[in-house]
């Protein structure tokens, strides 16, 4: 059996660092959670490159003593905690004692903190866990962190590091949750030196969805107030009709802490059995509040989950919460319905004032010029012509008449495919043989061998089309064909499924992109506004196009022309999701999923009147292409029935 080895004190607290240190904003919420534990009012996080280089927190709490700050960096060092009987009576965020012992471990870090009654703050730097300063210096009241180079001293940590972007996202979202479980502290994010969002800290729930989330999401929230076995549920939930498409929205807090819960998501979820369309979700911002006796926050190293020690009381307190609120708010709600877009209708003009003219009239400016040089002291200007006259960066001889080309010149161009000439040598060509020259650069030319015209390549043949004869349709579906000698029957909702499945799947909608008179504004996660904008080029050859200025929002401002008559949003949102989810391989056979339910949603429909043009419009693109054989979900397009058969069935043969 190998010797077994007692671990030295670096790579023990390496390896306890990884339990709870995974990225930037493993540590980020770690240091708002000790922020906000000191009391703090107001709160600032900054970050630059994802936070992988700098992060900073700063905050107006307690502050910490002298003596103390190097205890703060010791394993298992809290002020949160003393005795055992206390882990049952934990009101605080941080009380593990690990969080700055592991920040420090893998980065450099430097604090500079001050209690309000002190006449000096402290400046502390430890780097990978070793002293490198401990002093008093001036500083505000409150405690400033700033963190530098996460996992410097373990790459094996710092190659798994996702992009800057994701890792922003990541920090934004976890600060975003921070701020809607204390609404009466006003915390403000910073990413790469923009402000990213700023709440109030006036103790309204209300006014921090409100910052986070916007305008949009709050006015369709009803609030809930419910109490029951000493759990309290407060908070907001959203109208049955404007549900999200996932559950990104869903937000859980117990006693103050941001938790990830499936039983609290199942129990939200079944108050609104039978209240919104299937493949839709719930959103939500609800405070739960228990004693916390009831539950353990300890069984996660990063406190993202919590056990309750009674489920059944917890789920109902939830679900009769929700119920209660819509009972409160009427069974029958009286929802805003969309006004129904005039895609290709144009906006009236505007009157013009000439104030606002960006040129001024050509008439005008004559007028004015005539006024200004009535006086013989102001000198009229040379015209333009003669003031702006040409200019050549290299000297060439001038010719003083057109040459014909050498019959020696022109055998040399057989010879040889290329040649240079000097500006001495350079022969003038009339107008009408230029084709054969290239221009290069000032006195020199690329010969080409032939001076005829590049005939453009020749467009491959299209496949004859047999004679198609539309002979009606049956059951408002399939259109029947006379093609070929047979009889044809075609399924339209199933080819024009697959035509435009084949459009979405070639990437070439851009000619099919229609812009929008008024965008679509939806609210999306950082991570869905991320998978976006790294696929903007595959978007807009799916004849999509995105305006990403407004943070938390997105604007489609042109959707391809076959769904305009579809629900826009939900096909965005689902886009969305799909690149979130398999953004390693976007163009993978995953996004056929999602391009199959937007053809689905695009096609013809069952019982849709469609005139016989229209019809033989279809039958010709299913004759043309033979990839218009089966439906994106493999059904048969169309079967055929041959004369003989047909002559058979009636005993003719």
């Amino acid at each position: 059996m190998p010797q077994i080895n007692v671990l030295s004190k670096e790579i023990s607290e390496l390896i306890a660092a990884g339990e709870v240190i995974e990225r930037p904003s493993s540590v980020i919420k770690e240091l708002v959670e000790n922020s906000i534990d000191s009391g703090a009012r107001h709160i600032t996080v900054e970050i630059k490159n994802g936070g992988t280089t700098y992060m900073r927190v700063t905050d107006d709490g307690c502050g910490i003593a002298f003596d103390d700050v190097p205890k703060a960096f010791l394993r298992h060092a809290t002020s949160k905690i003393s005795e055992k009987d206390d882990l049952d009576n934990i009101f605080t965020l941080g009380f593990r004692g690990e969080a700055l012992a592991s920040v420090c471990a893998v980065s450099k870090v430097e604090l500079m903190t001050k209690q309000k009654d002190d006449v000096y703050g402290t400046r502390y730097v430890i780097e990978g866990s070793v002293e490198v300063a401990h002093e008093e210096s001036g500083c505000p009241d409150g405690t400033t962190i700033i963190i530098r180079d996460i996992f410097y001293n373990v790459p094996a940590r710092a190659k798994f590091m996702k992009k800057d972007v994701t890792e922003a996202n990541a920090v934004s979202s976890i600060v975003q949750k921070i701020a809607l479980s204390h609404p009466d502290i006003a915390i403000k994010m910073i990413r790469d030196n923009r402000v990213e969002f700023n709440s109030s800290g006036d103790g309204e729930l209300y006014s921090a969805v409100y910052a986070i989330f916007g305008k949009d999401f709050v006015r369709d929230l009803l609030p809930v107030d419910y109490e029951e076995n000493g759990i309290k549920i407060s908070g907001y939930i959203i109208k049955p009709l404007y549900s999200k498409f996932n559950r990104s929205f869903q937000n859980f807090f117990v006693n103050g802490r941001y938790v990830k819960s499936k039983l609290c998501s199942v129990a939200l979820e079944n108050s609104y059995e039978n209240m919104i369309m299937t493949g839709k979700f719930p959103a939500c911002v609800l405070m739960i509040e228990m004693h916390p006796s009831q539950m353990d926050v300890n069984i996660h190293p990063t406190k993202a989950e919590v056990r309750f020690i009674n489920e059944k009381q917890v789920t109902n307190a939830i679900y009769f919460a929700v119920k209660n609120t819509f009972s409160q708010n009427g069974l029958i709600y009286e929802f805003e319905t969309k006004q129904q877009r005039d895609w290709f209708a144009q906006p009236e003009p505007e009157p013009v004032v000439q104030q606002e003219l960006m040129f001024t009239p050509i008439a005008d400016i004559e007028k004015k010029e005539e006024e200004l040089y009535k006086s013989e002291d102001t000198p009229k200007p040379a015209p333009f012509a003669e003031i702006i006259k040409p200019v050549m960066s290299v000297d060439v001889p001038a010719v003083e008449k057109v040459q014909e080309i050498p019959p020696v010149y022109v055998e040399k161009i057989k010879e040889k495919t290329e040649k240079t000439i000097t500006p001495e040598e350079t022969p003038v060509i009339e107008k009408e043989d230029i084709s054969g020259f290239k221009y290069l650069n000032a006195g020199s030319f690329e010969v080409r061998t032939s001076p005829v015209a590049v005939q453009p390549a020749p467009e491959p043949e299209k496949p004859e089309l047999p004679e198609i004869k539309v002979i009606g349709e049956a059951f408002g579906l399939y259109i029947i064909v006379e093609a070929e000698g047979k009889l044809v029957m075609i399924d339209k909702h199933a080819a024009h499924e697959r035509i435009i499945f084949e459009r979405l799947k070639s990437r070439n909608c851009r000619q099919y992109s229609q812009r929008l008179l008024v965008g679509i504004t939806l609210l999306l996660t950082g991570e869905e506004i991320d998978a976006l904008e790294n696929n903007v080029e595959l978007l807009e050859d799916m004849g999509f196009v995105f305006d990403f200025s407004e943070k938390s929002y997105i604007t489609a401002t042109a959707l391809p022309t076959f769904l305009m008559e579809c629900d826009a949003e939900a096909i965005i949102c689902e886009v969305a999701e799909n690149l979130r989810s398999h953004k390693l391989n976007p163009q993978s056979s995953y996004l056929d999923d999602v391009l199959h339910n937007m053809a689905c949603k695009a096609a013809i429909k069952a019982n849709d009147k469609n005139s016989p043009q229209e019809m033989k419009a279809l039958a010709e693109q299913v004759f043309a292409d033979e990839k218009i054989r089966h439906c994106p979900h493999g059904r048969p397009v169309m079967f055929t029935m041959t004369k003989a058969n047909i002559d058979h069935q009636f005993k003719r043969t």
